[in-house]
């Protein structure tokens, strides 16, 4: 299978945010953590049903996809289906009305930008549910996000197969919080209906990657944003158990940052107003995140270690 490295997909696997911001509750609990889960649910339920209703089994095939990968598709959309129905349900169980689908954009045009974007999408709701797994509180409704979570995580290794991408590109998942997931989201929300619950999230301004994919270990890869830089600043890299800073340093209008080795796979870029190897908090975030893909360095392991 052919590795899509066009101009397009590189301007998908750079995401910029539209700002969204909804109004802010002073607490997070587990019912905004469902309406939160059923927002992002509904943009990949409709990302796949349109996809699907637009694109036949011979469009994939043509772009060099096997019908095995359609009917993993069409698998994928039924999943999708359920995760709505199932986060829908729980909401009304605990007395809540259920946020509805918003109306989106998705910049995919042909079956080659829609893998390409289903991939990123997929890895980005992984996160998304690694990332709130520790804001839940019941028991049960974490073994539910659970349950989801891995089923996501199969999902996002189906779409990097058949992107000829090392599916398990990190030995670990990368969580990401309630904030920076919402900037990627909102990126192709257009509108909501003003009857939807408020979530406690906002979207972070725009950065943007400016040049094309996939990136490597100690590669110098670009970023631009809108707006001003204070005078100092870092890049981090978020990816998998890792957290790394780098200095950056400007060319022209862009950041330069060396990619770490810590960085492998869909990995999440931020500029940040501290330096930190650990946790990125929201307080420190300036502009972010873009989202890169990183190839990772080849597999070692100790044959005498069995």
């Amino acid at each position: 299978m052919k590795l899509f490295t066009t101009s397009a997909v590189a301007t998908l696997l750079a995401i910029t945010a539209i700002a969204h911001p909804l109004k802010r509750q002073a607490a997070v609990t587990d019912v905004d953590i469902l309406q939160y889960a059923l927002t992002l649910e509904h943009l990949e339920n409709t990302f796949y049903k349109g996809a699907i209703s637009s694109m036949s089994e011979a469009d994939f095939m043509a772009a060099g996809f096997s019908s095995a990968y359609y009917n993993n598709l069409k698998y994928i959309t039924h999943d999708e289906e359920q995760h709505v129905e199932l986060l829908s349900s729980a909401l009304m169980a605990a007395g809540q009305t259920p946020v509805a689908a918003c109306t989106y954009d998705f910049p995919y045009t042909d079956p080659k930008s829609f893998v390409t974007l289903a991939s990123v999408l997929e890895g980005v709701g992984t996160s998304a549910y690694l990332g709130g797994a520790g804001l839940i509180t019941s028991k049960a409704y974490l073994g539910v996000a659970g349950s989801i979570l891995v089923t996501e995580s199969l999902h996002t290794s189906v779409q990097r197969f058949n992107l000829g991408e090392v599916a398990p590109a990190n030995p670990y998942g990368t969580a990401l919080g309630l904030n920076p997931v919402y900037t990627l989201a909102a990126a192709f929300i257009t509108s909501c209906p003003s009857t939807n619950a408020a979530l406690p999230v906002m979207a972070f301004p725009t950065l943007t990657a400016t040049q094309g994919i996939p990136a490597a270990e100690n590669m110098t890869f670009t970023f631009s944003v809108k707006g001003a830089l204070p005078t100092t600043f870092y890049v981090v890299f978020v990816s998998g158990l890792s957290t790394t800073s780098v200095m950056p340093t400007m060319q022209g209008d862009m950041i330069a940052a060396v990619i770490p080795p810590t960085a492998m796979g869909q990995t999440y870029v931020f500029i940040s107003k501290s330096m930190t190897n650990g946790t990125i908090t929201d307080a420190m975030i300036l502009y972010g995140p873009a989202v890169i893909e990183v190839t990772p360095p080849a597999p070692t392991f100790d044959l005498s270690e069995h």
